[in-house]
């Protein structure tokens, strides 16, 4: 494994799952792993325990366990992007809709880093 993607989701879909708006507030996180040749190795899907989906913590702090190399979304509040990019995670602006067509994208360098957090719930 060389890379671990973390990409909040709606449902539990998988590499077809939609994005989800927020991260916070996502339902549910696909975890991509790809191999050193950009090959989606294994996908699982996890369900968010932060205090914004009723559970405890927050949601970047539980995404920090599972060691992503990438976390790419629409969009995240100020404190997640900093907890992210001060563990050296780089957190990056989904382009598409859907988790396969963002980690290609991710394959493909043809993200953009997310350079400011937002103050609000929803994302275009």
């Amino acid at each position: 494994m060389v890379a671990r993607i973390v990409v909040p989701t709606v449902d539990e879909s998988g590499l077809d799952a939609q994005i989800a708006e927020h991260f916070g507030r996502a339902p549910y996180f696909a975890v991509v792993e790809l191999t050193d040749n950009g090959e989606v190795s294994n996908v699982k899907t996890i369900p968010n325990v932060g205090e914004h989906a009723g559970g405890m913590g927050y949601t970047h702090d539980n995404i920090l366990k599972l060691k992503p190399n990438a976390i790419i979304v629409y969009g995240m509040g100020p404190r997640g992007l900093s907890t992210f990019q001060n563990a050296g995670v780089a957190v990056l602006k989904a382009n598409a809709n859907t988790v396969k067509e963002v980690v290609t994208a991710y394959r493909d360098n043809k993200l953009q880093e997310l350079t400011e957090g937002c103050h609000h719930a929803h994302h275009p």
